[in-house]
């Protein structure tokens, strides 16, 4: 038998080949566009024209190897990272029948076509129709572009394929066993028994000590080699226990998942280096192992990379079309949901080669050449109708979620929020949480203060407030937030925040509080006294004990009447918002009529929220409150102003007992928006009521007129 000549690739240098890559990286996207292509097929394509079976330029050795195995976890782990699991918890009954109907018919028609027209065996279709059962998110990325991680339909998706990929793994785990001597009951209850070891410790671990880390280091790089070793050590304990590592990293991803923001700085170099290195790095490896060369060696070839990419499409699709109508969902959603439960990569190759290591006789593999050779061009078949499906179901759900919106929009929305920083211990964590609570679609900047006292000092402390916002800046630069910074120097500190407030357009203040010891008349202070007296817009008094990130809880106090000030709608909002983005609970305490106007208001427009209704009688019972506090709880008060609807003297003596029984706790103070008729409103009080009283009363008059859930 002659040996096979080895043709040398023609570029070797290492830094030459990371040039290359990066090249395809910078340009790919940029032809595609032009072609209207979406471009991860051009990434997949560069890598048919430089591998080995095109131009010749790479060799596809360790190094891209190890970057594509590399970017294939994140593809899983990013999925995991940004699913909403709360939607998942409500459909998880649609999210299992999609994920069996999406393994089990593609296996199924794959399996009677391989047997009846290929000719296969039955171990040899099964393995076959292992491979098109599960599925790999190839096309993901592009729903990132497109911001729709959270739409019901992909989170169905990405759902419903780890539960095919984890059935195909089993089965596959299954046939392998059929060729060892260990194969058995006891090879099933060693597999079920190391498989529920790694789930239980995974999730009893992970949380733990991630909490433990990020509430003691806080440096960027850290928190971020912190995540991915992590994320490598769930997939390595994976593929021990039998399971592929891509199992592995979804499943740390789902974990970590409330423990890093949506709009955090890490969640954004998460992404940022995944969808700038290691993910283009996978989809190019991929497709340098792509032969077109064997579509020259007959029709044979033809006929299997025909059939195998049929059947497993077809499956596909019709277990994504038939989901949609089960679920009354709309044809954009069934089309999004075929187009990313379509496409297969690397991990069909791994089990083609697992195949190709099981024997059914001397010279006689599972899994022959043609199979294998089937099995590539098939990937690069499914790789572009995903990426093509997807790109087109993307677009329709943008285009009809903007036609909804534009019905719903308000008539105006003046938010602009205002981060007031002074100390550097604590302007990190305040620019976080203007961040969290922002609304993302408006796309405005936030506006970091720092006002400076007019004395012999000024110089000094000016010049540490640039530093200060400087910092501040590159954080939310990290995130992709803009950020205008502003220090003012003035003689009363009060006066320089309300008037560069009124300058800067803003409609609320976000600012710290310092831990007093004093009794009740220094608990405030002169100057936040005389902000909240003489400025009528919201106010967010906030103290950390903790990380943001680490918080579990929302208890939120709300005095009677509430929902009859001008401010309710927004402070609830930002309560919502800020609930959503840690995925955590969030529970109100306040009499039934404002209980049930909260819980209509997230049941509409945040369903998604996981909010719980406690009576609360008199606001006299606030400190028996403090005994369910947790260390991980934020514990919020929405107070009022003297004079206002739902004032009453009870809250003189919130300083006393904020003092003595909520003293170490994290804690948020809102004075929501009210009427008033100081030199610093926007408007009186009788042009207030003219634009607003209308409109608030109405609703109100809406809710409470039609029937409400008790919460």
């Amino acid at each position: 038998m002659e040996a096979q000549t080895i043709i040398e690739p023609l570029i070797k240098d290492p830094t030459l080949i990371f040039f290359v890559v990066l090249i395809i990286i910078l340009f790919a996207p940029i032809v595609m566009s032009k072609l209207r292509i979406p471009h991860i097929i051009g990434m997949v394509l560069a890598g048919v024209l430089i591998g080995e079976h095109g131009l010749n330029l790479l060799q596809r050795d360790n190094s891209f190897e190890v970057f594509g195995q590399v970017g294939l976890y994140y593809i899983m782990f990013l999925a995991g990272l940004e699913m909403d699991l709360e939607s998942i918890k409500k459909n998880s009954k649609r999210l299992i029948i999609f994920g069996i109907l999406t393994c089990f018919i593609p296996l199924a028609l794959t399996f009677i076509m391989s047997e009846a027209i290929l000719g296969y065996s039955g171990k040899a279709s099964f393995l076959l129709g292992c491979i098109m059962a599960s599925n790999t998110l190839v096309a993901y990325p592009i729903i990132g572009r497109y911001g729709l991680q959270r739409n019901s339909s992909v989170m169905l998706s990405v759902g419903s394929s780890m539960i095919s990929l984890f059935m195909a793994l089993v089965m596959l785990a299954g046939l392998t066993g059929l060729f060892s001597e260990d194969s058995g009951v006891l090879f099933w209850l060693l597999f079920v028994a190391k498989f529920a070891a790694f789930c239980a410790g995974s999730i009893f671990i992970i949380p733990r000590l991630t909490r433990y880390f990020l509430r003691r280091y806080s440096d960027a790089v850290m928190q971020y080699i912190f995540v991915i070793a992590v994320m490598f050590l769930s997939a390595a304990l994976s593929a021990l226990i039998g399971l592929e590592g891509i199992f592995g990293a979804f499943f740390s991803g789902l974990i970590l998942n409330r423990y890093i923001p949506h709009v955090s700085p890490l969640m954004n170099r998460i992404e940022f280096i995944g969808n700038a290195l290691f993910i283009p790095f996978f989809l190019i490896s991929v497709g340098m192992l792509i032969n077109l060369k064997t579509l020259a060696d007959g029709p044979q070839v033809w006929g299997i990379m025909f059939l195998i990419a049929f059947f497993g499409t077809f499956g596909k699709a019709l277990a994504a079309y038939l989901s949609a109508l089960l679920f009354r969902l709309s044809k954009s959603d069934g089309h999004m949901m075929f187009g990313l439960t379509s496409a297969h990569a690397a991990g069909a190759i791994a089990m083609v080669m697992v195949g190709r290591r099981l024997m059914l006789g001397p010279e006689t593999p599972l899994a022959d050449d043609h199979m294998l050779n089937g099995v590539v061009i098939m990937i690069l078949v499914t790789c572009i109708i995903s990426t093509i499906m997807t790109e087109h179901a993307a677009k329709q759900i943008i285009f009809s979620k903007k036609a909804h919106l534009d019905l719903r929009r308000a008539k105006t929305d003046d938010e602009r929020i205002m981060v007031c920083v002074k100390y550097p211990e604590i302007a990190p964590q305040l620019l976080e949480l203007s961040m969290l609570v922002r609304n993302q679609q408006l796309k405005r900047e936030l506006v970091a203060l720092n006002v400076v006292y007019d004395g012999e000092n000024s110089i000094n402390e000016r010049e540490a407030g640039l530093q200060l916002l400087e910092q501040l800046q590159r954080q939310a630069s990290a995130s992709e937030v803009p950020v205008m910074t502003q220090v003012r120097l003035a003689t009363n500190i009060a006066n320089g925040i309300k008037h560069a407030f009124r300058e800067s357009g803003c409609s609320e203040i976000v600012m710290g509080m310092h831990v007093h010891t004093e009794v009740t008349k220094k608990f405030w202070g002169e100057f936040i006294q005389s902000l909240y007296n003489g400025l009528n817009r919201q106010i967010l008094l906030m103290r950390f004990t903790q990380p943001l990130s680490t918080l579990r809880r929302i208890q939120v106090v709300v005095p009677s009447r509430a929902e009859f000030e001008p401010g309710f709608r927004r402070w609830l909002e930002r309560l919502c918002r800020f609930a959503g983005q840690l995925d955590c609970r969030v529970q109100f305490h306040g009499r039934h009529e404002s209980l049930s106007l909260i819980g209509e208001y997230i049941n509409n427009l945040h369903p998604a929220v996981r909010a719980e209704y406690t009576y609360m009688a008199h606001w006299n019972e606030l400190p028996k409150l403090a005994a369910n506090i947790g260390s991980d709880h934020l514990f919020v008060v929405v107070t009022a102003r003297k004079g206002t609807i739902s004032y009453k003297t009870a809250i003189d003596r919130l300083p006393d007992e904020l003092t003595k029984y909520f003293a170490g706790t994290n804690l948020m103070i809102i004075f929501p928006d009210q009427y008033g008729d100081t030199k610093e409103d926007a408007m009186s009080f009788t042009e207030a009521q003219h634009h607003e009283e209308n409109s608030i009363y109405d609703t109100l008059l809406k809710w409470i007129n039609k029937p409400h859930k008790t919460p």
